[in-house]
C-alpha cells in the first residue's frame, strides 16, 4: 500500500502541496483528478523523489520513503509513467522497452516481460524496430506504459495518459489500465477526464489548489457534485 500523509512539497520557495493525504491500496486503482495547477503532477513527482518534501510522510507497505532518491524509489518498485510520454525518440521501440528493465534485478526476466508487453500492445510488436520518435501519440503512450511495466512495478504512477489523444485512443488506453487493474496491479492515476477516470477507479480524490477537497469510493461519486467542486462552482 502507498500512503501519503500531511505531505507538503513544492519548488524552491514556492509550496504547492498543502497537507495532502492519499492512500493507494494494493491491487486497486486510485485516481486523482482536478484542474490544471491543482498539484496532481507535483504529488507524483514528490512520491518519486523528483520534488523535495518539506513535511509529511510517504510510506510503502508501512515503511517510510519520504526523501528517498528517484533511483531508489524505482528500486523499491515504484514506477512513474510521466505526462508527455518522454520516450527516447532516437531509439527503437524495443530498445525503449528494454530500458525499462535496465536495473540488473530485472534483466533476467527482460525477454519474458518483453513478450508480455507485445501481447498487451500488439502494435508495439509490429513496430519494434521502428524509431520511437516516429510513433503516433497513442502508440507513444502505449510504449511509455510498456516501458514502465518492464520494471515489474509494485506501484504504478500514471500521469495524464489521455493527454492529446483522440477519443478512440483514449478508450484503448483506459481499457489497458482496466486490464492492469484486473491483473491486481496497484495504480495511482492522475487524470483530467473525470468520466473515464471514475469509471475504472476504486477510489477517487479531487485536488484543488494543492489540497484534497474530496475523497470517496468511486461507486459513491456524484459526477455533478464532483464537477461543481472541480470548477469551484
Amino acid at each position: 500500500m502507498l500512503e501519503i500523509s500531511r505531505l507538503r512539497a513544492g519548488y524552491g520557495s514556492i509550496n504547492v502541496l498543502w497537507d495532502v493525504d492519499v492512500r493507494a491500496e494494493n491491487g486497486r486503482l486510485t485516481t486523482i483528478i482536478g484542474p490544471n495547477g491543482a498539484g496532481k503532477t507535483t504529488l507524483l513527482r514528490a512520491i518519486m523523489g523528483l520534488v523535495p518534501v518539506s513535511r509529511g510522510e510517504i510510506r510503502i507497505d508501512g515503511q517510510s520513503r519520504a526523501g528517498t532518491s528517484t533511483w531508489d524509489m524505482a528500486r523499491q518498485g515504484v514506477v512513474m509513467i510521466p505526462e508527455g510520454r518522454m520516450i527516447f525518440g532516437e531509439m527503437s521501440v524495443e530498445e525503449n522497452l528494454l530500458m525499462g528493465a535496465f536495473h540488473k534485478s530485472h534483466r533476467a526476466q527482460a525477454q519474458t516481460n518483453l513478450a508480455r508487453m507485445y501481447e498487451l500492445f500488439p502494435r508495439l510488436q509490429e513496430r519494434r524496430t521502428q524509431l520511437a520518435g516516429s510513433l503516433s501519440g497513442g502508440e507513444s503512450q502505449m510504449l511509455a506504459i510498456g516501458r514502465g511495466l518492464m520494471a515489474e512495478p509494485r506501484v504504478l504512477l500514471v500521469d495524464e495518459p489521455s493527454l492529446g489523444l483522440a477519443p478512440v485512443l483514449v478508450q484503448e488506453i483506459f481499457a489497458t489500465l482496466a486490464r492492469l487493474k484486473a491483473e491486481g496491479r496497484t495504480i495511482l492515476l492522475v487524470e483530467q477526464n473525470t468520466h473515464m477516470a471514475v469509471r475504472i477507479a476504486d477510489h477517487v480524490y479531487l485536488m484543488q489548489a494543492g489540497k484534497v477537497v474530496l475523497s470517496e469510493a468511486a461507486s459513491d461519486v456524484d459526477l455533478q457534485q464532483l464537477h461543481d467542486l472541480y470548477f469551484a462552482r
